[in-house]
C-alpha cells in the first residue's frame, strides 16, 4: 500500500509554515551567537570555537541555540519533504539534514573542552570533549552533504549555490587551520557556519515563494 500523500493545498501550507519557522530560527541563532560574543567570558571570534560559548556563565543560551538549530533542521526537512519533485536526492538530503540536527542537539549534553591559555585548536582533553568533537564533526559533514544533494534537487538557484560554496570553502579552510594555523580555527569555523545558515535561509525563502 502506498503511503498517504498530502493534498496540494495542505502541502503548500505545511511547506510555507515550516519554511517560515526555519527562517525565524536561523535569525534567532545568529542573534544569540552575536550577543554571546559580547558577554563574559568574552571568547575570541578568531581563536575560539563557537562551542566554547556553551561553557561559562551564559552557556545555557548557547545550549538553547544548539537546540534551536536542531529544530530549524527539522522544520527544513518537513518543508523539503512536502515539496515536489520527489527524488533520491530529496530523500537522502532530508535524512542527512535530520541527522545533522540530531548532532546539534547532542552538543547540549556533551560540552566542549575549552582551550587553556596559550592553547589553540580543537583538541579534546576529556572523554566528554571527545564525544563533543565527534558529534560536531559528524554534524558538519552530514549537513554539507545534505546541502550538496538538496542544492542539486532544487535546481538552478544562484543564492543557494553561493552559500553552499561558502560552506564548503569554510570547511576546507577549517581543516587547513586545524593543521597549519590553529589560531584561526574560530574564524574558519564561523565561515562554514555562515554558509550553512545562509544556505538554510535562502533555501527556505525559495520554498516559501514556490
Amino acid at each position: 500500500m502506498n503511503p498517504p500523500t498530502l493534498q496540494p493545498s495542505t502541502a503548500t501550507r505545511v511547506r510555507r509554515a515550516s519554511a517560515a519557522v526555519a527562517m525565524a530560527l536561523v535569525l534567532f541563532y545568529v542573534l544569540v551567537d552575536v550577543v554571546l560574543q559580547f558577554l563574559p567570558p568574552h571568547y575570541s571570534v578568531l581563536t575560539d570555537a563557537e562551542s566554547d560559548l556553551a561553557v561559562g556563565q551564559f552557556g545555557w543560551a548557547m545550549n538553547l541555540n544548539f537546540l534551536a538549530r536542531a529544530v530549524m533542521s527539522g522544520c527544513l526537512v518537513v518543508a523539503v519533504s512536502v515539496t515536489a519533485p520527489a527524488s533520491w536526492r530529496r530523500r537522502a538530503g532530508s535524512v542527512l539534514l535530520a541527522l545533522a540536527g540530531l548532532c546539534s542537539a547532542a552538543l547540549v549534553f556533551f560540552p566542549t573542552d575549552v582551550n587553556r591559555p596559550g592553547e589553540f585548536g580543537m583538541t579534546p582533553r576529556t572523554s566528554v570533549g571527545f564525544v563533543h568533537v565527534v558529534f560536531a564533526t559528524s554534524g558538519f559533514l552530514a549537513v554539507l552533504v545534505a546541502m550538496a544533494l538538496l542544492t542539486a534537487w532544487i535546481g538552478r538557484t544562484p543564492t543557494v549555490t553561493l552559500f553552499l560554496v561558502v560552506a564548503l570553502a569554510g570547511l576546507v579552510s577549517l581543516g587547513l587551520s586545524l593543521a597549519l594555523l590553529p589560531q584561526l580555527v574560530g574564524l574558519t569555523e564561523r565561515i562554514c557556519l555562515l554558509g550553512i545558515l545562509g544556505w538554510a535561509f535562502v533555501l527556505c525563502r525559495r520554498l516559501l515563494r514556490r
